[in-house]
């Protein structure tokens, strides 16, 4: 018996490799040559090398072009600022909340609050807190005139400040939920309970505790995710695009200016400003990587301080309270967008509208018809493909055992859009590749795959092997196990892991507007175009039905293992 099942167990480690060979291949080469490929049709150009253009000589004169763009070097520290600042608020905010309610009926009710979030697209949710804060906005009505004043709106440069603060706060907002939930997956590979037991019995506080316990393991496993929101904030584009400043525009939105402009010879410009981008990326994380070290240091010195401090009653309140606040904000802005979307006259500093109507939808509606299908094509093709390819990598133990697979297929997460796609367009251009929906939905995958695969990695690795130890006995083949064993108990991961790339997908918007070229246009490129408009009312359609695509997603993740295991209440939970 023990000879038989050796053989049975060689016979689908052999299978497994055959596997690891295709599929590893596979992934590595769908996004590994797209970012060579485009990275080097950024670099090329900005030296001067795009014959389609004229260029046919080696040239540092559009870098010097690039020197001398007016304010360019206050754009790059706006991008800067921001990426530090956002990236360190977010995680001191979630690291603080964990230490102090981890394990308690109060984490899981923020959790409840907060895992929504991910739903709601960037653009929507900058959306939505321009509309709360502006001089117009809800927030000045709730107190006007009563408390300040105002018959009229006042004159404040907010949102658009010119110290990016708002943009900062609505990146801080959007990415905090992120985390959080990143934080989540990866509390169940450290010993949170038995840390917590000693540090109680020492005498040290709840925060304290964990963060000199705890924390340096539970940051090396969720240190990927924040890298990707540390080169998200520093290159954003649709966010800044509604709620950074104007003059002058954080670094990315110039540089997708220059990329849209009709002179086609700033693309050269365009392309020395993407590897300006790049530098400026490496040099957040290079700042980043400095800033673990000093954190590192403090914790060591706040271990041999021997101080306890278990009264921490006060901080732990102070960060639930702005967890909760975040995402109080963030539903607080769908509502502002919500009244918008069905308002007749409103005049200011009224509470609420004189009137409602639904005109903004029934003028909107038709008009985004074809939008709405593309982002559902897009999103439900790009999603489903990655799930598949998700699951056979994790099928197949390549992300397990090779580090150099893992590395690339997080790539897309940690080098700048601008910095790869816009060179993707111009060799798509260059080769004759026209703007298609087939081409588009390939480089939606290289985003996608690795937030369904972030999504689903921690309940496949968590499932308990011995049932498929147990099919395995009664001589079911590996490919039995998975589809009758393995995947039906990970039907719910699986869904959520489909919805997470589906929404990831709809809120897609420079690649979509560069790849696209125009000619493809989805709901979040119609919601941000509409920015430099004074329709609020179409504004908050859009960016309704921004959300509510993605919202779709979640809700049928959630609904369906009810209906399918609805006679088995094990598996429905």
């Amino acid at each position: 018996m023990g000879r038989q099942t050796e053989e049975v167990r060689l016979q689908a480690s052999g299978g497994t490799m055959s596997r690891r060979f295709s599929v590893s291949g596979l992934v590595l080469a769908m996004i590994g040559l797209p970012i060579l490929a485009g990275l080097a049709g950024t670099v090329g150009p900005a030296f001067g090398l795009l014959p389609a253009l004229g260029g046919d000589h080696l040239t540092l004169g559009h870098f010097a072009d690039l020197v001398a763009q007016p304010h360019l070097s206050r754009s790059a520290l706006i991008s800067f600022v921001t990426a530090i600042v956002t990236t360190g608020i977010s995680l001191v905010i979630v690291m603080l909340f964990t230490a102090g309610y981890a394990g308690t009926r109060m984490f899981s009710r923020i959790q409840h609050l907060v895992s929504p979030l991910l739903a709601i697209p960037h653009a929507a949710a900058a959306f939505g807190l321009a509309f709360l804060v502006a001089p117009s906005g809800l927030a000045v009505r709730l107190v006007s005139p009563g408390l300040t004043g105002y018959g009229n709106p006042p004159d404040w440069l907010v949102p658009q400040d010119t110290l990016g603060l708002t943009m900062m706060a609505g990146l801080i907002a959007k990415e905090m939920p992120f985390l959080f939930l990143v934080t989540l997956a990866a509390l169940p590979q450290v010993p949170l309970l038995q840390a917590r037991q000693l540090s109680v019995s020492l005498g040290y506080g709840r925060i304290r505790g964990f963060l000199i316990s705890v924390w340096p393991l539970l940051y090396r496993r969720i240190r990927l995710p924040v890298f990707a929101v540390l080169a998200y904030a520093s290159s954003v584009v649709d966010v800044a695009m509604i709620l950074g400043p104007a003059l002058p525009a954080p670094l990315a939105v110039r540089i997708t200016e220059w990329m849209a402009d009709s002179d086609l010879r700033l693309r050269f410009l365009a392309s020395a400003g993407a590897l300006l981008q790049l530098g400026l990326t490496v040099a957040a994380m290079v700042t980043w990587l400095a800033v673990e070290k000093v954190g590192s240091f403090l914790l060591r010195q706040m271990s041999a301080s021997g101080v306890r401090r278990a009264d921490d009653r006060l901080l732990r309140r102070s960060i639930c309270a702005a967890m909760a606040l975040s995402a109080a904000l963030v539903f607080l802005g769908l509502l502002v967008l919500f009244l918008w979307s069905i308002a007749g006259l409103w005049p200011f500093p009224a509470l609420l509208p004189d009137s409602v109507t639904l005109q903004p939808w029934m003028r909107a509606l038709p008009q985004a018809g074809d939008a709405i299908a593309t982002t559902i094509s897009l999103a439900s093709s790009s999603a489903a493909i990655g799930l598949l390819l998700a699951i056979g990598l994790l099928w197949q133990g390549g992300l397990r055992d090779d580090h150099a697979l893992g590395g690339v297929l997080y790539l897309p997460l940690i080098v700048p859009q601008l910095c790869f796609i816009f060179g993707l367009q111009i060799l798509s251009v260059t080769l004759g590749f026209d703007a298609s929906f087939a081409l588009l939905l390939f480089v939606h995958l290289i985003f996608v795959l690795p937030y369904v695969v972030l999504s689903l990695s921690q309940p496949w690795q968590a499932l308990d092997r011995r049932y498929e130890t147990l099919a395995a006995g009664l001589g079911k083949s590996p490919l039995q196990i998975l589809l009758h064993v393995r995947l039906p108990l990970l039907t719910r991961a699986c869904l959520t892991a489909f919805a997470v790339g589906f929404a990831v997908s709809a809120g897609l918007y420079l690649p979509t507007l560069l790849i696209g070229a125009g000619r493809i246009v989805t709901i979040t490129t119609e919601a941000v175009a509409l920015s430099s408009g004074g329709d609020r009312r179409t504004i908050g359609v859009y960016a309704l039905l921004q959300t509510l695509l993605p919202f779709g997603g979640f809700l049928i993740a959630s609904l369906v293992p009810h209906l399918l295991f609805r006679d088995r209440r094990a598996m429905r939970i």
